[in-house]
């Protein structure tokens, strides 16, 4: 095997890539222009960044109807907390360490948005309102004062071709998702019924929780 190399340090880091072009330290904003607010406009998919006060981190994603995101000013915007699991990796971390980092999708478009800044969790009635779905609010949402806001090149959805449907593989090549954390999470699986009956309680959640 070669030898691997450990880099310990930005200066490293520079010697083997080299600077940044001037224009991609520029195209960083500390505020939401006309671009960045047509994206967050159009984009049903957002991927969360966060971490707690030790510095454990998670991603998370967000998805829905375009526009969830509500864009409320020039450096602030408002994010539903929809119905999951429960867990809330997002919202305890963010009660803990109020940094945030969100990249935002927009379906055909193969360059993002990426939006840095420091997040509240909120019960706004008014904004609550403005996020309802099929007559249900939030009971939480994600108050986020934009501190950087810029475009994101499309080099890795192009490498991943991701919105391209010749490369979408068929779901059934793995089990249901229930199977597998069930494989995950127990030492004996339960009978062949038991799990057909807790993927169709999956896909009944799906079908009535969403909101």
């Amino acid at each position: 095997m070669s030898e691997e190399k450990v880099f310990t340090s930005e200066a490293e880091l520079r010697a083997a890539f080299g600077n940044p072009m001037e224009l991609a330290i520029a195209k960083a904003r500390p505020k939401l222009d006309k671009y960045s607010k047509a994206f967050i406009e159009r984009s049903p998919l957002a991927c969360i960044a966060t971490c707690d006060e030790r510095g454990r981190t998670d991603v998370s994603p967000r998805g829905d109807q375009p526009g969830f995101v509500l864009i409320l000013d020039d450096h602030t915007l408002y994010l539903p907390e929809r119905p999951g699991n429960n867990r809330y990796d997002t919202l305890t971390n963010l009660l803990k360490n109020p940094c945030i980092g969100m990249v935002f999708f927009v379906p055909g478009y193969e360059d993002m948005l990426r939006v840095n800044g420091r997040a509240t969790l909120v019960d706004n009635p008014e904004l609550a309102a403005r996020s309802m779905v099929n007559g249900k609010k939030p009971k939480v949402g994600i108050k986020i004062a934009v501190e950087e806001a810029y475009l994101h090149c499309a080099k890795a959805l192009r490498r991943s071709k991701i919105w391209d449907p010749s490369v979408q593989r068929d779901r059934r090549e793995l089990p249901s998702i229930a199977r597998m954390i069930l494989e995950q999470s127990q030492d004996v699986l339960p009978p062949e019924p038991e799990i057909a009956n807790i993927d169709a309680l999956v896909e009944e959640n799906y079908r009535t929780e969403l909101y």
